[in-house]
Parts: C-alpha cells; sequence; structure tokens
C-alpha cells in the first residue's frame, strides 16, 4: 500500500521545511519537497499548514493492566499515546501481577501485541513482585523480550542488590532504570518539603531522598559498568550529581518528565491531588536547574510517567490520593506552547529529546524521519490555539493540572507502521 504526505512543513537539518512523504506499507520509502507519484498511490494526505514529525517515543508509561484496569489499560493507554503523537512507549512493570518470571513476560508481550494501538516495549522488574531483594531472572527475562529492568515506583532499597542487578544487567548488555527513592528519607510525605509544604500543612519530602539514592546508583554503575538511568530527575541536586557522574565518565543517562519542566510547589495553592506526583514537584530553583540541565545535555530526554488514576482517587486529599498524572495527551502541546513559543527551547530541541534521543540511547528502531525508517509519524496543528478538554482524553485517568490550559500543538493524526492509529476518524 502506498501513502503520500503532501505539503507537510519537516524539520530537515534543524529546520522546518516543507516537503511531501512517500510511506509504501510500513515503511518511509521516499522524501523530497515534491513528489510526483510515478505509480498510483492508495492515498494521499494533504498536511497542509500541519509539522510532520517522527513519532514520539516514551520511556516511561504506565498502564495498569493488569490489576488496576479501574484506571488503565493497555487499549485506553496506548490510544492515549497516539492522541499525544508517541508512536513507541515502554511500559513499566507495576501491574499486577507484575512480570517477573519469563512466563509472566511472555503472557504480558501478548497482552500488549494484542491491544496496543502503538508500538510497545515491556520493563521487566528488578525484584520479585517490585520489592524485597530476591532478584529476578534477569537472563531468562531478556530471553523472553524484556527491554530493560526497572522496579519503578519503588526505589531498590539496599545497595548490595542494587548492585548485584547492575553486575548482572550489564553482562546482558541490559539497563537498569531506575525510580530513585530512599524510602527512609521520605516520612510519609506527600508533596515536596519547603515553604510551600508548611504553609499549607501537608507533610512535605524532602529531595535529598532523590539524591542520595541516584548518589549511591551511579557509584555503583561505575563500578559495574551497566547502562543506570535515571526517571524522572526532579532536583537541582541531583542534576549536579547525574553531571558529575558524566563527567567522570559513568555511562549514566537520565529523563525529566513534562510537569517538572513545567510547574513548580508554588504553583500549588491548596490540597489539591491533581498536583500530587511522585517524585514531587520541587522549587522553582530545582525547576530552572532542570531545564538548564536539558540544555547543557545533562538531562538525555523527556518521559511522561504518565500515571492514570479514577477520577475518584483524585478527588481525595493529598493525604489519601495516590501519586501520579496522566501525561501522553498532553506533554508536546504544554512542551511546545511553554517553551518553543517563547524561545526557550526550539523545535528541533523538543523533537530531540521526545524522539530522537530516547529511540538511541535504547537502541529503538524509531524516532527518525529518514527514507527506510518505519513509517511512524505524528501530524501537530502548531498554530490554531485549542484548550485542553478532559472530554477529549482517551486515557481513563483524567488526573492531569494542565486541563484548561490554552494551548499549540493538538495532534491531527498519527500513522504507526504507515496506519492511522489516531485521527483519521476524529
Amino acid at each position: 500500500m502506498k501513502r503520500l504526505i503532501k505539503n507537510g512543513q519537516c524539520l530537515i537539518d534543524g529546520h522546518l521545511q516543507v516537503c511531501d512523504i512517500l510511506i509504501t506499507d510500513d515503511k518511509i520509502s521516499q522524501i523530497e519537497q515534491h513528489i510526483t507519484a510515478d505509480v498510483p498511490v492508495d492515498q494521499i494526505i494533504d498536511a497542509q499548514g500541519l509539522f510532520v514529525s517522527p513519532g514520539l517515543v516514551d520511556l516511561h508509561v504506565h498502564l495498569r493492566d493488569p490489576g488496576q484496569t479501574d484506571k488503565e489499560t493497555v487499549k485506553t493507554g496506548s490510544l492515549a499515546a497516539a492522541h499525544g503523537g508517541y508512536t513507541t512507549i515502554a511500559a513499566m512493570p507495576n501491574v499486577i501481577p507484575a512480570p517477573d518470571t519469563p512466563q509472566r513476560m511472555r503472557e504480558m508481550l501478548a497482552l500488549n501485541q494484542r491491544d496496543g494501538a502503538v508500538h510497545m516495549v515491556q520493563y521487566a522488574t528488578i525484584t520479585t513482585e517490585r520489592g524485597g531483594d530476591e532478584l529476578v531472572d534477569m537472563a531468562g527475562l531478556k530471553a523472553a523480550g524484556a527491554f530493560a529492568f526497572s522496579n519503578d515506583g519503588n526505589g531498590v532499597q539496599t545497595a548490595g542488590t542494587m548492585y548485584q542487578a547492575m553486575k548482572q544487567a550489564a553482562k546482558l548488555q541490559m539497563a537498569v532504570v531506575a525510580h530513585a527513592e530512599d524510602d527512609s528519607l521520605t516520612y510519609g510525605g506527600v508533596m515536596h518539603e519547603g515553604s510551600v509544604s508548611k504553609r499549607l500543612g501537608l507533610p512535605g519530602i524532602p529531595s535529598v531522598s532523590e539524591t542520595a539514592q541516584v548518589a549511591r546508583d551511579v557509584t555503583l554503575a561505575a563500578a559495574t559498568g551497566v547502562h543506570y538511568h535515571v526517571c524522572h530527575v526532579s532536583s537541582a541536586a541531583t542534576v549536579q550529581v547525574i553531571r558529575a557522574a558524566k563527567a567522570a565518565g559513568v555511562h549514566v543517562t537520565c529523563e525529566v518528565s513534562p510537569h517538572h519542566l513545567l510547574l513548580s510547589d508554588e504553583d500549588i495553592t491548596g490540597d489539591n491531588a491533581m498536583f500530587k506526583m511522585n517524585p514531587p514537584l520541587g522549587s522553582e530553583q530545582d525547576r530552572q536547574a532542570l531545564i538548564a540541565g536539558l540544555l547543557d545535555g545533562t538531562i538525555d530526554l523527556i518521559a511522561t510517567d504518565h500515571a492514570p488514576h479514577t477520577d475518584a482517587e483524585k478527588a481525595q486529599s493529598m493525604l489519601k490520593a495516590p501519586f501520579g498524572i496522566t501525561g501522553s495527551e498532553t506533554a508536546f502541546a504544554m512542551l511546545y506552547t511553554k517553551f518553543v513559543k517563547t524561545g526557550l527551547f526550539s523545535l528541533a530541541q523538543l523533537i530531540n529529546w521526545m524522539a530522537v534521543q530516547p529511540a538511541a540511547l535504547f537502541g529503538l528502531n524509531a524516532g527518525r524521519l529518514t527514507e527506510g525508517a518505519p513509517a511512524d509519524l505524528a501530524l501537530f496543528d502548531l498554530t490554531t490555539p485549542t484548550t485542553i478538554d478532559s472530554a477529549d482524553f482517551l486515557s481513563k485517568g483524567h488526573n492531569s493540572p494542565f486541563i484548561g490550559e490554552h494551548i499549540l500543538g493538538k495532534t491531527v493524526r498519527t500513522l504507526v507502521a504507515g496506519k492511522d492509529v489516531y485521527g483519521s476518524k476524529h
């Protein structure tokens, strides 16, 4: 099947240029300023006025399936990703049962394959049931199809356990992906510990709970040679630790979430669980350090940490509501509006952090708008203002602090392997 995308704006050598893209079956077969098809095409897609991007790549999503399908499913979560322009996502293992054995991994991959609307890779756990100190069968899980190892949602508390996990993962040439959090330093907090938490009378989590574990882990990574990836970096001190580790030659990469770039604890004006996430929103100083870390290359990429919950759960006080917000459907538009349109980031930088880098650093065949690459594409409207409305969400979760924001960069169409997965009927 041949499809021709006409008149779209593409990033060529970092600059927007009008181009045509010919898709043959599931691959990009030609990119030129003008393509006149010598043979008939099955469909012409007019992308006049739209930005045609490589499909975005999200290394950090929670799909809640199996075990908590009242919050999300593989189907709804992957459709939400497509709505946000993502064509490849990496699913975290905090599902019930967790993919902590080869058999469970095979079952998880079969579910993803059956119900997923986009390309999906699957994390395995580091330890059994994502807790304690019993390491999983890493070699068996790799053979079963695991993408990387993570206990996301839970920091690995024992240094010896993490050390042994890193040694095994290094031998297998697999990444250890860490939610870095020392539980002994969280003190039952529900938001960042600082002047805002004190003013609101809410228990705070000191940012050292993240930084202390990252400092431990980069030391262990240096000793083992493993690829160590830090999830959702949130504090200035953690950025400093990672910057120093990179300078010392440690194989460490890291991500930042859109919400930590866009918000600080100063945006929390009351007991509102839409602003409760883990790690919590830091200070404005932390937020500025994250932006600087992206710009200087300390932070490698942006990942959403899409974490849907039910409306009832998030209607509770921050003291009782679960941590987490949705992100798949708002990430690109919010970042484009708040950073690219204001001149702080270029569009090329944003696409690098949201597509090119996550794919390249983890060896995924994704994130490229080149001839011969998979026909995974997102078409965005960068000029028509719109408003984020939870009624438009395809996720089951509506727990976003960005509802009601006026944005540019709405997703118009998403193609995966040359086929429409969002937009052709919306």
